[in-house]
């Protein structure tokens, strides 16, 4: 297999002697803040991960590596509506669990499309796109088989191989009285005619876990390796393995159980751990990505959402893949130091031996955004609409980013919203903003975010008696609340400011840039906005009227309900993740 070259030569490291060829520590999570479902590839030299991304765009998120230790965000692959068209998809629906893999000199791409997944039903597009490059050009989607979602594809053109191509997903059962989870399911993918061909194959109907989902199939010697998802995606998540020596099965489950799992260790440092895929490195040393979560208190809110880490992984005398030196017991914190470790138990670990790779650091993310490119940066993202230049502007005032006046917060359609995930729980984000609003439906400013019905909004508005003012907006499961008066401001640029400490937050602003901040608002709680506070439902029936699959964001938006589509000026954003609660100046 030939590495697909994807970055620029610069990023390239060179040539090490063997001596300099220290494996480095991989430090987890190492994509923070919400990235979860990773599907790990590797190509030559190069290292993908693709992670959900929802109700978020581009979808797709995908990151690079060269040594595993080190990644840099690629941005995402579904970028145009023609590979996906998320106006109106349901708080987290969209994108669901992709996977990545590479056969004939192409990357093949399969995602779930989910429509709706509240109550009984799960409606799910389910398609596949190709591309000679990471970077595309993708193909147009042709439509993958959507009995349920989390579809992969695994390709058996190793040495004992055929070379055809496999489809697998799980089965989604909506009736009463039988388990949603109702198995995974086989048959082959004719890569040449786009379709799925022969008999259907039901290969495992999983463990006592149960919520049997995420599907990846490897094959290693004489045996087939199913890896699964089961648990559930919260605090019983769990990855676990299954073999065959038969394609099509029987498959038969590891009979120590999961392979990683957190659930019983409630102070366990990552939790939720599960919904796993595996990678091996040209030497044979082999990694598990997989999604876990940090809650701010044991088995508490996880504002961050769900991460992505990575653990070695070693084989067992039986041929059964067990985590590298996992710990023996749960450290007695959360900044705990691990103690000594054991192969063979499941908890993941937050430091990890790397592989024999030379060492491939990339440059980190500028803290400062000052919007002077042609289109946004990667760690950008919009809310269900890619960008267009009806909405989204950096051209028209050179140094500013413009947006123009979308429908509100609470609506799945249209919102003109440009975010980036909160990756740690202590942040300030800050920008400048330029707008002239003349009705109390004219709105711009700094909101953190969660979905439709869960927010912190400080916007810049009118007022009919006091002219320009800021409000603080709060969206609670839906009910709206202005907790305090409005303040008015004068004409000229403001600066916003959104300050975050675990599980508090408050606004601030100013109009001078060398003045004081001026706290605007009440004191916030973080907390409403996590997947514990999102999902709604009936663990009992797994049927749920509303779902926590993202993480907080905090982003820069507009709004107009009058229709004349509003522009505000953005000149310059800052992201800053903080211990000292020291912001710095413009």
């Amino acid at each position: 297999m030939t590495a697909v070259p994807t970055a620029p030569d610069q990023d390239r490291p060179r040539r090490r002697t063997h001596a300099e060829r220290r494996p480095a520590t991989i430090v987890n999570p190492v994509l923070p803040g919400f990235h979860p479902d990773p599907s790990i590839l590797r190509v030559g030299d190069d290292y993908y991960i693709a992670t959900s991304t929802f109700e978020w765009l581009p979808g797709v998120a995908v990151h690079h590596s060269r040594d595993l230790v080190n990644w840099r965000s690629l941005g995402g692959i579904l970028r145009e509506e023609r590979t996906v068209d998320l106006t109106g998809r349901p708080d987290s629906g969209g994108v669901w669990a992709p996977c990545l893999s590479f056969t004939d000199g192409l990357f093949h791409l399969v995602y779930s499309d989910v429509t709706n997944l509240s109550g009984a039903f799960k409606d799910v597009r389910n398609v596949v796109i190709t591309a000679p490059t990471i970077d595309g050009p993708w193909s147009d989607p042709a439509p993958f088989p959507s009995h349920g979602f989390d579809p992969s594809l695994f390709h058996d053109d190793g040495p004992d191989g055929d070379g055809r191509s496999w489809a697998l997903w799980m089965e989604w059962d909506h009736r009463t009285g039988h388990h949603p989870f109702a198995g995974i399911l086989l048959q082959e993918w004719d890569r040449q005619k786009r379709q799925v061909t022969g008999p259907l194959h039901r290969v495992f109907d999983g463990t006592p876990l149960a919520h049997t989902e995420g599907p990846h199939l490897y094959r290693t010697g004489d045996w087939y390796y199913l890896v699964t998802a089961e648990g559930g995606t919260s605090w019983a998540h769990a990855v676990t393995v299954a073999r065959s020596r038969t394609l099509t099965g029987p498959y038969e489950a590891d009979p120590d159980g999961p392979l990683l799992t957190s659930a019983g260790h409630e102070t366990w440092p990552l939790q939720k751990a599960g919904h796993g895929s595996l990678v091996e490195t040209p030497a044979g040393e082999w990694y598990l990505a997989h999604l876990m979560a940090r809650p701010l208190t044991p088995m508490g809110p996880c504002v961050l959402g769900r991460e992505t880490a990575l653990q070695r992984v070693e084989w067992n005398v039986g041929g059964w893949p067990r985590l590298a030196g996992a710990p023996l017991s749960e450290p007695t914190g959360a900044h705990a130091s691990e103690p000594a470790t054991q192969p063979g138990a499941h908890l993941p670990r937050t430091a990890v031996p790397g592989p024999a790779l030379p060492p491939a650091p990339v440059a980190s993310v500028p803290a400062l955004d000052h919007f002077d490119g042609p289109e946004l940066t990667t760690p950008w993202a919009t809310l269900r609409r890619h960008p267009d230049p009806s909405w989204l502007d950096l051209t028209d005032r050179p140094g500013h980013l413009r947006l123009r006046g979308g429908q509100s917060l609470g609506s799945t359609h249209g919102q003109s919203l440009v975010a980036r995930r909160q990756q740690a729980v202590s942040i300030d984000f800050s920008c400048r903003l330029e707008a002239e609003p003349r009705s109390p439906l004219q709105m711009a400013g700094i909101v953190h975010y969660y979905n439709s019905t869960l927010w912190h909004y400080l916007h810049l508005t009118w007022d009919e008696h006091l002219g320009r003012v800021l409000r603080v907006g709060l969206c609670d499961h839906g009910r709206y609340l202005e907790p305090d008066p409005a303040v008015a401001v004068p004409d000229g640029p403001l600066d916003l400011l959104l300050t975050v400490r675990t599980t508090r937050a408050h606004f601030a602003w100013r109009s001078d840039h060398g003045s004081p901040w001026r706290t605007v608002g009440p004191d916030l709680d973080v907390t409403r906005l996590s997947d514990e506070s999102a999902t709604q439902g009936d663990p009992a029936t797994g049927h749920f009227t509303s779902w926590g699959f993202t993480g907080a964001f905090a982003g820069l938006c507009v709004q107009d309900l009058t229709g004349a589509a509003l522009a505000a000026d953005f000149a310059w954003s800052e992201y800053r993740e903080t211990d000292s609660g020291h912001h710095e100046e413009r």
